[in-house]
């Protein structure tokens, strides 16, 4: 059995800095709320299920950076993310392209916790299935949560700011970045 230190002490990280990201916010709370839910909601399903079905470290670690990815985006916003202006300057870019990590993650991250999950848990042995599983799922989540997102949006459409009505119309491009990773 994998020693319990290790996903504590990244609980205690992940959880202190999801705390700090929810702390005055620069966009709205709303925002914050909704770019940090998918940790919200892998949180409880992660604790209930730990003692019978505990991920491996890598997996955890995956987790763990993913959140945070979610958690500074949710606090500064996408656009406004320091790292991002760091890479614009470093690259010579002409925006902030810390979403596009985050989109990354979104791709690279889940087809890690799919493989492990269906790995252990389904008659599928490694090869092309097992592959086509983790490029497939994470794909169909990604493409929902752009589409919930973009249906979120409709309502406020009218009062959003370019930098969000670009992000409304144009979140297709999402799915397709997360599905190259």
């Amino acid at each position: 059995m994998p020693s319990n230190k290790y996903p504590t002490i990244l609980l205690t990280i992940v959880l202190a800095f999801w705390v700090w990201s929810g702390i005055n916010p620069h966009d709205t709370r709303l925002t914050w709320v909704l770019e940090t839910f998918p940790f919200m909601v892998a949180l409880p399903v992660m604790l209930l299920t730990y003692k019978r079905f505990p991920l491996t470290h890598l997996t955890y670690t995956f987790i763990a950076i993913h959140s945070m990815i979610l958690m500074l985006g949710g606090h500064y916003s996408y656009a406004k993310v320091p790292l991002g202006f760091w890479m614009e300057d470093w690259f010579g870019w002409s925006r902030n392209n810390y979403d596009k990590i985050g989109h990354f993650m979104q791709g690279f991250a889940p087809a890690i916790y799919v493989r492990e999950i269906v790995a252990r848990t389904s008659p599928l042995k490694p090869g092309k299935w097992l592959t086509f599983m983790c490029i497939a799922v994470p794909l169909a989540f990604s493409a929902l949560y752009e589409i919930i997102e973009w249906l979120a949006s409709l309502p406020i459409r009218p009062i959003l700011k370019p930098s969000l009505e670009h992000k409304a119309i144009y979140g297709i491009r999402k799915p397709i970045c997360s599905g190259v990773s």
